[in-house]
C-alpha cells in the first residue's frame, strides 16, 4: 500500500506524529543540456542576460523552491530546513549544467522532496531566463542521489560511503 493512501485508497497525509526527530539529509541533481548558442555566452561561469545573471538567479530560485516544497507538492509535510545549498557546475565544453541541491533538517520525515524540488525549480528558472537566447535546452536526469536519516538511507550506506557534507554554491 502506498503511504499517501488511506485504507480506502483515498489521498491522505502520512501521520508522522509518533516518529522520532532525526537529522535528515538529501542530495538531488538535475542536468540541463545547453545548445551551442547559449553555451557560447558563458563568461566566468555565468551567463548574463537582460533579465540578470542566469545561474545566480537559478540558485536563488532553487533555494526558494526547496523552502516552499510543502506548498507545491500535495500531502508533503512542511519542514524547517536548516540548510539548503545549490551549486551549478558546467561541463568542460559548457554544454551541460549540472545542478545539485543538498538539503538538511532535523525532522520526523525526510528532505528528499525539498532537494528534488530545489533542483527542479533551479532548472526551470535556468530555462525561463535563457529561452530567449535559445529555447532548445533539455532538462533531464532529475534524480535523488542520496538521503540519510529515518529508517533507511538511500542508497544504502556501506562502511566506506562518504558522509554528507554541505557544499556552498
Amino acid at each position: 500500500m502506498f503511504s499517501h493512501l488511506d485504507a480506502k485508497s483515498r489521498p491522505a497525509m502520512v501521520d508522522v506524529g509518533g516518529k522520532t526527530v532525526t537529522k535528515r539529509t538529501a542530495e538531488a541533481i538535475a542536468v540541463v543540456t545547453l545548445p551551442a548558442k547559449l553555451a557560447s555566452r558563458v563568461r566566468a561561469g555565468e551567463i548574463a542576460t537582460t533579465k540578470g545573471p542566469i545561474f545566480q538567479t537559478a540558485i536563488l530560485a532553487g533555494v526558494l523552491g526547496a523552502k516552499k516544497t510543502s506548498e507545491l507538492i500535495p500531502l508533503c509535510h512542511p519542514l524547517p530546513l536548516e540548510d539548503c545549498q545549490i551549486r551549478i557546475d558546467l561541463s568542460a565544453g559548457g554544454r551541460e549544467a549540472t545542478i545539485r541541491c543538498q538539503a538538511r533538517a532535523h525532522a520526523k520525515t525526510g528532505v528528499e522532496m525539498e532537494a528534488l524540488t530545489g533542483v527542479s525549480v533551479a532548472a526551470l528558472t535556468l530555462y525561463d531566463m535563457a529561452k530567449a537566447v535559445s529555447p532548445g535546452m533539455v532538462i533531464r536526469e532529475i534524480k535523488l542521489l542520496k538521503k540519510t536519516g529515518g529508517k533507511t538511507d538511500f542508497p544504502a550506506r556501506s562502511k566506506r560511503a562518504p558522509r554528507y557534507r554541505s557544499q556552498r554554491g
